[in-house]
């Protein structure tokens, strides 16, 4: 039997601004006149035995508690995604959103990291072990505590309204198992207490001000939600790191695979690198690895390459943020380079074998797969806590299953040699092999995959979210984004090929996109036993601004350095050793200065981006691609392909993330967010006149 222990009440010293994007946390005075059991003063329990024979007048001195008028007691659970261990980190997410979408909230959030990313201090604050994986406990805030089943919620609750400075406040809280607690405060004071979860505590306030005692009641009841998020590189948030790498100013050497000219070309390396950073050893030291290593990019989950900027984070998150009375407990399990029947349904390879904060503590080399984990995860809770079940699923699942990688780089690399090498290695597809798969596979692996779900989910598929993908090359101006090296001269074999391109473009609008949405909705002749039950709630309204930001979009307002420095024409570098030896850049910037997480007109992370971002060095590949050393030619290709180009950026995750969290929203029955409590979060009415919204229970 659990033993609970009720920490004691803290009076705070000042009021907290009750921030929320969502409806007001605020709870209506009961107004039932007091009968002979709530009229009892709480220290009545003292009253001496001969209380009774007390003159009939000596007992009314002590004023009756009456209904309070023009008060309410509100209250918010505090630090309410339990992800994050310290509070202001979720306190920044909330200042954030504040009357703003996820991707205002990012745009903003980024305008104050200086485009170095919010991420980069709070990924070494979560409730997570050094692979990303969520733990049996977690120290939140100074108080341990189990992460998938929480015994208790701190909570703060305070008084609005016509509030009497003077007042003196005596709260009592009962939950039923044990004797109350009580503590006596100034009204204007706001308290912290930890309230069980599961069951209603009851919050009682007598207010004494100049004789006369007014009663305010209220009831907390906490809904914690168990939100899983599944899928691959798209759902984990591949291509942005959570501490991007480091960049060097100076040029790092990578050998090119067959020589026609130079054999050899420079690229800014990782900043703090003392070892090799000539083509001259033929294999690198194992102690220049080990070095090369500590300096990586940091993830949440470098095996997976997830992110806290993935959509399915960031939608969980901005339900803790606009719901003052919901905590969410959110479960990552998204991998990089997932496919149904491997990593969703089978064990896949890990995407790096760098775990460690500082890069070089050894992470598993495979990843199991997610549904088993799932599994593992809810039973776990469940048999800790009777009842407690998922309540929402993330999911994006399917690009892998028609090797959309294998489409993308039949599309950006273009040099005979390479394009020759990589298709006998099987990195290379093409539109004609994604429909056969379309086809024939992914029907197939989507029942079974609705088949696994519905126990995890009570039966009710609705519950799991799919979010479709957005197309990654659309022009704004119409059509597909032109060919070129814009974007893409990281590597001399890279360069977009515009008639490749514009059928993968094409392919992905008529045929791929309408098909998963059949897939997922049991529509359009998918094979559903029962369509009615057996529909997922699908989500793609963010596809049409995608078409605004593919990766060739530009702006004004894009990053200085990015219009500076990624030259249109593909000279964006030096070309000869001793000068990109020395500054491997051509323009007048230093390679220190690109900000991966500034504002950009595009949402999709180029292969320019994606080496400057993350610059991955990639060890969970087959042996045939697997590099023999850090400046071998293989991984100058792989570090653009395996760590994110043609990905979403932050701004196109977080756009993502407003399409799903408005589902979500409709799924769990939560509130809308209203103006007003962003504008005005004390407000017991919305700016516009509607009624408050509470949050029912499910």
């Amino acid at each position: 039997m659990r033993r609970r222990v009720w920490p004691s009440i803290i009076a705070c010293a000042g009021m907290f601004l009750l921030g929320a994007s969502g409806a007001p946390a605020s709870a209506q005075i009961a107004l039932t006149p007091p009968s002979a059991a709530t009229s009892t003063p709480p220290d009545a329990a003292s009253t001496p035995p001969d209380a009774a024979s007390t003159p009939p007048d000596a007992v009314t001195s002590t004023p009756l508690p009456e209904p309070a008028v023009g008060v309410t007691i509100e209250w918010r659970v505090r630090s309410r995604f339990r992800l994050f261990r310290d509070e202001r980190d979720f306190d920044r997410h909330v200042a954030a959103q504040l009357g703003r979408s996820i991707l205002a909230a990012e745009q903003s959030l980024a305008l104050e990291s200086g485009g170095r990313g919010w991420a980069r201090d709070m990924v070494a604050r979560l409730c997570i072990d050094s692979a990303g994986n969520v733990v049996d406990e977690c120290a939140r805030d100074g108080v341990r505590e189990s992460y998938l089943t929480p015994v208790d919620h701190l909570v703060e609750v305070r008084l609005a309204g016509a509030v009497d400075a003077s007042a003196s406040c005596a709260w009592t809280f009962e939950d039923g198992d044990g004797t109350p607690r009580s503590l006596t405060v100034g009204c204007e004071e706001p308290l912290n207490i930890r309230v069980a979860y599961g069951r209603p505590t009851i919050a009682v306030v007598d207010m004494s001000a100049n004789g006369k005692v007014a009663r305010a009641t209220t009831e907390i009841l906490v809904r914690d939600l168990l939100i899983a998020g599944l899928g691959d590189s798209i759902a984990s948030g591949e291509g942005n790191p959570d501490r991007p790498v480091p960049l060097a100013d100076d040029g790092f050497c990578f050998r090119q695979f067959i020589a026609t000219g130079a054999s050899e070309y420079f690229r800014p390396g990782r900043a703090g690198y003392q070892g090799d950073k000539s083509c001259g050893g033929a294999q690198s030291a194992e102690s220049d690895r080990v070095a090369w290593a500590r300096l990586a990019a940091r993830w949440m989950s470098a095996p997976c390459h997830r992110s806290l900027y993935s959509y399915q984070l960031r939608a969980a998150l901005a339900l803790a943020v606009e719901n003052p009375r919901v905590a969410v407990t959110f479960l990552p399990l998204a991998c990089t380079g997932a496919t149904i029947e491997t990593g969703l349904f089978g064990a896949q390879r890990a995407r790096e074998l760098n775990c460690g904060v500082s890069g070089a503590s050894s992470c598993p080399s495979s990843v199991p797969a997610q549904l088993g984990r799932l599994r593992e995860l809810v039973a776990r809770a469940q048999r800790a806590m009777p009842g407690r079940g998922l309540d929402l699923v993330f999911l994006t699942i399917g690009a892998n299953d028609i090797d959309f990688s294998g489409l993308v780089a039949d599309v950006i690399i273009e040099a005979r040699a390479e394009r020759l090498l990589f298709q006998r290695g099987g990195m290379i597809s093409n539109v004609d092999a994604a429909q056969s798969v379309l086809d024939t596979k992914l029907p197939a692996a989507f029942a079974k995959l609705r088949l696994a779900l519905k126990p995890l989910v009570g039966g009710d598929l609705e519950r799991v979210v799919y979010v479709s993908y957005g197309n990654p090359a659309l022009n704004p101006t119409g059509g597909s984004c032109p060919g070129g090296r814009h974007g893409f001269d990281i590597h001399p074999a890279f360069g977009v090929d515009g008639e490749r391109l514009s059928r993968m473009t094409s392919f992905v609008d008529g045929r791929f996109f309408p098909r998963l949405k059949a897939l997922a909705t049991c529509s359009g002749g998918a094979p559903c036993s029962d369509p009615a039950n057996q529909r997922m709630t699908f989500v793609d309204a963010h596809q049409f601004s995608f078409g605004e930001h593919g990766f060739c979009a530009q702006a004004a307002s894009d990053p200085v350095f990015d219009q500076d420095c990624f030259s249109p024409d593909g000279g964006s570098f030096a070309s000869g050793p001793v000068a990109g030896a020395t500054d491997a850049l051509v323009c007048n910037h230093r390679a220190s200065e690109f900000r991966p997480y500034a504002s950009r007109a595009r949402w999709v992370r180029t292969a320019n981006d994606s080496y400057f971002a993350a610059m991955t060095f990639p060890e969970g590949v087959s042996a045939t691609l697997q590099p023999s050393n850090l400046h071998d030619a293989t991984w100058g290709v792989l570090s653009a392909v395996y760590g994110g180009a043609i990905h979403p950026t932050a701004e196109g995750h977080a756009a993502m993330a407003d399409a799903a969290v408005a589902a979500a929203r409709s799924v769990l029955n939560l509130p809308q967010p209203f103006n007003s409590i962003m504008a005005a979060p004390l407000s017991d009415t919305p700016a516009n006149g509607a009624s408050p919204t509470g949050v029912p229970t499910r």
